[in-house]
């Protein structure tokens, strides 16, 4: 392919982008982009990528934790607060989308965002609300809001997901961010002495009764940041273990059924 051509797609791929912001054009998630198998080296530190650059993304609102040199020599791919992004090897241009190897047809974005997914529930998971099945099969982690209708359909079926095998595990997602009650509630209710019975009470009336705790501190923020890294979009989110997704309500037969078939 002759520099015209690379110059002209790389065109075609920053006009396809609906959110332009700065220096940056900051390609949406519909794009896919096909690139050749390159093994390259893997780092966890920001320090490749330049001052400036650094201060144009958190002027995007992005914060970066690590940055992986394992997709391209054209292609950094960023962890961040916002989930797996890549930006060009000049700092121009800030794509969020998928990334297939042509020769494997691996998608390299969906299996780091997995490997991001599964790793952040590990790290999170001695600050869930756990509902443990007596005869575990298998186990997942919801992100959960009170004032989420299917949020509370889910919880009122608990009993049905353990008796069919299933832990739950709940971590916190306020639906409009970290502000109100809906944050407040949700924070209070991780700070009860018993969270779990403080947590059925918020859902049934719908976080009415929810008692104030002094002093509280909840790892409400810790999760509601995690949840926008792993590209959590609403609730219930139901996350297995392996950091695969399963968005939206289901209920206990359909969500056994989705497990065995991920076996």
């Amino acid at each position: 392919m002759t520099k015209f051509h690379l110059k002209k797609l790389l065109i075609v791929v920053v006009l396809a982008s609906i959110n332009t912001f700065i220096t940056l054009p900051y390609v949406n998630a519909g794009n896919v982009m096909m690139i050749k198998p390159e093994k390259l080296m893997k780092t966890s530190s920001t320090s490749s990528l330049s001052a400036t650059l650094v201060k144009d993304l958190i002027r995007l609102g992005i914060k970066v934790s690590s940055v992986t040199n394992n997709v391209t020599s054209g292609l950094k791919e960023l962890i961040t607060d916002k989930g797996i992004m890549y930006v060009s090897a000049d700092g121009k241009y800030l794509i969020k989308g998928s990334v297939i190897e042509i020769k494997t047809r691996e998608n390299i974005t969906k299996n780091a965002i997995k490997q991001l997914r599964a790793e952040g529930l590990s790290k999170n998971r001695d600050s869930t609300i756990s509902y443990k099945s007596p005869n575990e099969k298998f186990s997942v982690t919801v992100f959960t809001d009170i004032t989420c209708g299917y949020c509370r359909k889910l919880h009122k079926e608990i009993d049905d997901y353990m008796a069919a095998g299933v832990t739950i595990r709940y971590m916190a997602y306020p639906r409009y961010g970290l502000r109100g009650s809906g944050f407040s509630n949700l924070a209070n209710v991780w700070c009860a002495d018993d969270p779990k019975k403080a947590l059925t009470v918020a859902k049934l009336t719908k976080g009415k009764n929810v008692v104030s705790v002094d002093n509280c501190k909840s790892p409400v923020r810790e999760h509601f940041n995690a949840g926008k890294s792993f590209g959590i979009k609403g609730t219930p989110a139901i996350i297995l273990d392996d950091g695969t997704l399963i968005a939206g309500y289901k209920s206990a037969p359909k969500l056994i059924a989705l497990l065995e078939k991920h076996k």
